[in-house]
């Protein structure tokens, strides 16, 4: 049985690293790279917009998966 848990445990670390990476990923990729989502054109100029939502979704992706690394890679205390 322990095992088991000690390979679930390393799962769940190794998808959580991988799931970080992953929002990280689209985040960078929203907010830097990929094409603007709107552009404003104003007197003073024309603006470009980054996609928030996908700068949102990868940011919360990331928080995600390091937290689930986190709590798979904490020690449990046995009483």
């Amino acid at each position: 049985m322990p095992i088991l848990l000690n390979m679930l445990r390393a799962i769940a670390i190794i998808l959580g690293i991988v799931l970080a990476a992953v929002g990280g990923v689209i985040a960078y990729r929203a907010y830097f790279l990929e094409p603007a989502a709107a552009v404003i054109i104003s007197e003073h100029g024309v603006r470009e917009l980054p996609d928030t939502y996908r700068t949102i979704e990868g940011i919360v992706l990331l928080i995600l998966g390091a937290v689930m690394a986190f709590f798979a890679a904490r020690r449990k205390k046995n009483k």
